[in-house]
């Protein structure tokens, strides 16, 4: 077993571990300013990273590696998202437990699907909604370089990146089997949660905020997804929240860690205006659910997906 593998990223400020992240944190200030070019340009619209495949967990590592991260956003920012997110996954595993009890712990994904899309709660009324867009104007007028930089980072690793890298690092502790199929629930819960997300968000067809007001994102480049109104709810939060489920079964003594990302990760959609904060607590709690119903799979049961 290596001991000179990378590390996951840890809070801001946290020494980098992996020598292949010390040699590019060398390159730091044009990372830096390459991310916040990148915000300022708009390019933090929405990414589908697409379905798992061969590689990805390598592809990943080598994606932040070459792109280490800037200082994420501070915890004073940021600590008001942590109750909101326990709330949202202590209704997730309650959700569960309704679907644990008629249907128990062999996957069936087709009937997963169309139940946990019956249970996710409508979008909030237009009146919330309302004053949502009001929060991300507040919030807008707030954005600095370091802030807008932090984000780009989280868009463009959040939703699948990050958690492909914490799991790799977990993977070096495990015999080989166990990593496997540790690396297998990960691609299966990012893959669900993906699947149930893009249905419900093409159900709703909600608008993201920089299309009901502009100004939240001046730049051309905002443009490109006007014609995709699939806000709700919130894809980053969707995927992340799945991956914090399986991580979190995996290493429960790094929970903290995890969900710290998960908060940047889902403050960092909030801040761009790509999202409100009522299509992020819908993602946080579809994709809790559809963590704890793939880390609960009986290991013999079949998939008819």
């Amino acid at each position: 077993m290596s001991t000179a593998r990378r590390r996951a990223p840890a809070r801001s400020g946290a020494p980098v571990r992996s020598r292949a992240l010390r040699t590019a944190s060398r390159r730091y200030p044009v990372v830096a300013v390459v991310a916040a070019a990148a915000a300022v340009l708009g390019l933090i619209g929405i990414h589908d990273p697409g379905p798992a495949g061969p590689g990805q967990a390598a592809a990943a590592v080598r994606r932040i590696e070459q792109s280490p991260p800037p200082p994420l956003f501070p915890d004073a920012e940021v600590r008001a998202w942590s109750a909101r997110l326990a709330e949202q996954r202590r209704a997730a595993d309650a959700l569960y437990a309704r679907w644990r009890a008629g249907h128990g712990t062999v996957r069936d994904d087709p009937a997963f699907v169309r139940w946990a899309a019956n249970h996710v709660p409508d979008p909030p009324s237009a009146a919330e909604r309302a004053a949502g867009l009001g929060q991300a104007r507040r919030l807008a007028r707030t954005r600095t370089a370091a802030g807008r930089a932090a984000a780009a980072w989280l868009a463009a690793h959040g939703e699948q990146d990050i958690w492909r890298l914490y799991l790799d690092d977990q993977r070096e502790l495990l015999p080989r089997a166990e990593g496997e199929a540790a690396r297998d629930r990960l691609d299966a819960a990012l893959q669900l949660a993906g699947t149930i997300g893009v249905r419900l968000a093409g159900h709703y067809r909600q608008p993201y905020p920089f299309v009901l007001d502009p100004a939240l994102r001046p730049d051309p480049a905002a443009t490109r997804d006007t014609g995709c109104a699939c806000a709700y709810p919130a894809a980053p939060a969707v995927r992340s929240s799945a991956a914090v489920a399986v991580l979190t079964a995996l290493a429960p003594r790094r929970a903290a860690e995890y969900r710290w990302m998960q908060v940047q990760v889902v403050h960092a959609r909030l801040y761009t205006a790509d999202h409100l904060t009522g299509d992020l607590l819908a993602g946080v709690l579809l994709g809790s659910l559809v963590g704890d119903y793939i880390r609960a799979a009986d290991s013999a049961g079949k998939s008819r997906a």
